[in-house]
């Protein structure tokens, strides 16, 4: 069975979607999924390309027990459309950037806000912490773990739907 992948997009890669990537590395680590679910995360634009995550936001990740070591990406849509089978936005402008790219709408399928799989916590956007103090960090972090709880399960449900056909 081939790995199902979920790619997460913000704006420069270097607070929000990789943090997203580790949280839910974590939860597949917990329950095993490693073989079954691959995770990346990548941003819309190049600024931030080859550097570490923000230091506060890994920092403030550390704290809950997430390891941030992806390095900053720009979102390849030669690349990414075709090999995820999630693409996860953190924002509406994030949602909006990733919508253009797929001009003939071949993978809108696979391009999700992240507020379409909230729990507990109801929110429209993952704000961006970069020019908040810590509670900013905190903030993303409790959505975070809120959200991919819900995509964790949304995802093991599609691998048994797609198992029994």
């Amino acid at each position: 069975m081939k790995k199902k992948k979920v790619l997460f997009v913000c704006l420069g890669n270097i607070c929000r979607s990789p943090s997203a990537e580790a949280v839910l590395k974590k939860l597949i680590k917990d329950e095993g999924l490693q073989d079954t679910i691959e995770v990346d995360s990548s941003g819309t634009i190049d600024y931030h390309e080859g550097e570490s995550s923000d230091l506060r936001m890994q920092t403030h990740a550390a704290k809950r027990g997430y390891v941030l070591d992806h390095i900053a990406r720009k979102f390849n849509s030669e690349k990414d459309f075709i090999e995820s089978d999630y693409i996860i936005t953190m924002d509406n402008a994030n949602y909006a950037d990733v919508i253009s790219l797929n001009a003939k709408k071949e993978f809108r399928n696979k391009i999700f806000k992240m507020s379409q799989f909230s729990g507990n916590i109801n929110f429209n956007e993952v704000p961006d912490p970069y020019y908040k103090g810590a509670e900013g960090f905190e903030e993303v972090l409790d959505i975070l773990e809120d959200f991919c709880k819900v995509l964790l399960e949304k995802i093991k449900d599609d691998i048994e739907s797609e198992n029994k056909n």
